[in-house]
């Protein structure tokens, strides 16, 4: 697993495809946005916080849980996804960041 899960690196890579290991199935996940929190006047300083959105096919739903996923450049890794919205065209998920750098 990598150690480089920041907003830079997945940055690099909208667009590109990340295949969730479901045992006997594999699901392909698409990564469409990488969305930076700004930090708020009243929060400690040196957090590192950030979403990142995929986007899955339209005839299975990943429930919420952590996933194993792979990728090309960056790797395999382990994070927690959250379907967020859904329609003929595909289901969206949601993986939130938040960790001192």
């Amino acid at each position: 697993m990598t150690n480089n899960l920041t907003e830079q690196e997945f940055s690099k890579h909208v667009g590109s495809q990340f295949e969730a290991s479901l045992g006997e199935r594999n699901v392909i996940l698409k990564l469409v946005e990488v969305k930076a929190y700004m930090p708020e006047a009243t929060e400690e300083k040196g957090l590192e916080r950030f979403s990142i959105f995929f986007e899955g096919p339209p005839d299975f739903m990943l429930p919420q849980q952590t996933y194993h996923l792979r990728h090309a450049q960056i790797g395999e890794l382990e994070i927690f996804l959250g379907a967020i919205s859904g329609d003929a065209n595909g289901f969206r998920y949601e993986a939130v960041f938040n960790y001192y750098k």
